[in-house]
């Protein structure tokens, strides 16, 4: 059975840190481009990161600096670290796999997300 799974979500400080991870089971990430999407409540899905099966990798501007996206194949795991977090980054975190080589939609496999809140 095809499966992602997030965890790593916690409520967290202003500049504090995070690491989210992606574990996959039921297919081999070898292959697999990696994307971070986010939803904050009332707001429409948005991509954060993405990790290339050619080691290529993507941030939106709003991260660029304080996240950084990796991978461990022999762990079929991805790892989004999140340092210096803004009350802006709260929202709901989801990972997804898709059998290209460049980080490209439409997805193939969704996770069902982790919640990460930042506030004081």
């Amino acid at each position: 059975q095809v499966q992602l799974v997030e965890s790593g979500g916690d409520l967290v400080q202003p500049g504090g840190s995070l690491r989210l991870s992606c574990a996959a089971s039921g297919f081999t990430l070898d292959y697999y481009a990696i994307g971070w999407f986010r939803q904050a409540p009332g707001k429409v899905r948005d991509a954060v990161s993405c990790s290339g099966s050619d080691g290529s990798t993507y941030y939106v501007d709003s991260v660029k600096g304080r996240f950084t996206i990796s991978r461990d194949n022999a762990k079929n795991t991805v790892y989004l670290q999140m340092n210096s977090l803004k009350p802006e980054d709260t929202a709901v975190y989801y990972c997804a796999a898709v059998s290209k080589r460049l980080c490209a939609g439409p997805y193939d496999y969704w996770g069902h997300g982790t919640q990460v809140t930042v506030s004081s």
